[in-house]
């Protein structure tokens, strides 16, 4: 199997492989006898439109009901194991596992960056395989030749080089000003140069925004 063969069987599910790193059988933290991590997360255009025809619609934790069908049964079929960002604690270390694929990095105000989708990356689950499959070179980190305009974009000064201030954040989106963020998403992650370039949807982002905010 090839990251385009395994591409292929995520296309129709809106899914993508966002990065993975090999792994040594006899180190610790993965499923014994896992060759290969790959990340896997929504894949734009048609994500959102797609998750809300889909039967967990409507129901509690839609997404990740959905999530774990999908993807719980695609490492069925392979052979694999899936893992989940969420259904902790604990958890597990996906920010860590983000980093080391080599193909996202922290960006200056720490949240996760992707060279296709910027400060939108996030990931739906993952795939622990027992295939070392062949992975691509990284690619430059974007936040090299960028101007940072994430750096000064959150309007309550909750996001910044110097951390993410959470009870800030909440206590500015109940207030009036604070409406742009929650019907359109995070107004750091929509600075970024990348973040605009992805087709994005701001309701997927409006969705996600109300379940931290609540």
């Amino acid at each position: 199997m090839t990251l385009q063969d395994l591409n292929t069987r995520l296309a129709p599910h809106f899914l993508s492989v966002l990065g993975g790193f090999h792994h040594d059988p006899g180190e610790a933290g993965l499923p014994k006898g896992t060759a290969t991590l790959l990340l896997l997360g929504p894949a734009e255009p048609g994500y959102w439109p797609h998750l809300q025809t889909q039967p967990e619609w409507g129901g509690p934790d839609p997404v990740d009901r959905w999530s774990r069908r999908v993807i719980g049964r695609l490492a069925c079929d392979l052979g694999a194991k899936a893992l989940f960002p969420f259904g902790g604690p604990p958890y597990h270390p996906f920010y860590r596992w983000a980093l080391r694929t080599g193909r996202v990095w922290d960006s200056p105000v720490r949240l996760l960056v992707h060279p296709d989708q910027g400060l939108m990356v996030s990931f739906r689950g993952a795939l622990a395989l027992r295939e070392r499959l062949d992975l691509p070179p990284a690619p430059p980190r974007p936040c090299d030749s960028c101007a940072a305009p994430c750096l000064t974009a959150c309007p309550a000064g909750a996001l910044n080089g110097a951390g993410y201030d959470v009870p800030a954040c909440h206590a500015f989106l109940d207030t009036e000003p604070g409406c742009p963020c929650m019907t359109g998403g995070c107004l750091v992650r929509r600075a970024c140069p990348l973040s605009q370039a992805y087709a994005r949807m701001p309701e997927h982002s409006a969705y996600h925004m109300s379940q931290f905010h609540r």
